[in-house]
């Protein structure tokens, strides 16, 4: 295996670059924050990678330290990869990076690949800046014209979104269409607002339904 290229320079900034600066790198560490996906379904959901690239950034995060790859039981007998605590450790990093590029992200170009859960980062973000999940912890499902995906409010190191309805159901549900989901991606409304207006319909009769009907 030929060695990884290097900054060679004496800086952290640098020397985290060294680890993630690789295009896709930090994508496949979204992916991984819903927990261990298997290479198909990575490859899937990250268009426009091809398969040798994949492969290879996911061979340099093992290295890095930044995932492990491991064989499910029987029956599902596959490999999985999934991020280590030093993986997981860059959540901060991507929340920063959305907010910091949620101004560039304008209008949805016809070339431009969506998928629903794409929106569970930011719509976290959204819950933290409305003091949502400080004190409460469960499943928030979310709907959109796209899909279904729920995200695990107060996580702790579990994953923190997922694909489909939430598993034995949630303890609140979001409905939303695509374009309010976007103002709030972008910035240009916060989760609070939209509950207020009508634009965000919240179902749920425990602590977290109220606290989001509240914020």
């Amino acid at each position: 295996m030929s060695p990884r290229r290097s900054y060679d320079q004496y800086c952290s900034a640098a020397r985290a670059l060294d680890a993630v600066g690789d295009r896709w790198t930090l994508l496949i560490v979204r992916e991984l924050l819903a927990g261990p996906r298997r290479y198909t379904d990575l490859h899937a959901d990250l268009p426009g990678v091809s398969t040798d690239v994949l492969a290879s950034r996911l061979k340099d995060m093992e290295r890095e330290g930044l995932t492990t790859r491991r064989r499910l039981p029987p029956p599902g007998a596959a490999y999985v990869y999934e991020l280590t605590g030093r993986g997981r450790a860059l959540l901060p990093v991507l929340q920063a990076l959305g907010a910091w590029g949620q101004a560039a992200l304008g209008e949805r170009r016809p070339t431009d690949a969506v998928r629903a859960h794409w929106f569970a980062l930011p719509l976290l973000r959204a819950l933290d800046a409305a003091g949502v999940g400080a004190g409460e912890a469960g499943l928030v499902e979310v709907r959109l014209e796209e899909g279904l995906f729920h995200l695990y409010v107060g996580a702790g190191d579990g994953p923190l979104h997922g694909d489909g309805p939430a598993p034995g159901g949630p303890d609140a549900t979001l409905v939303l269409d695509t374009g309010t989901c976007t103002a709030i991606a972008r910035g240009e409304s916060t989760l609070a607002d939209a509950v207020r207006d009508g634009r965000v319909a919240v179902s749920g009769d425990g602590a977290l339904a109220k606290a989001l009907r509240e914020a």
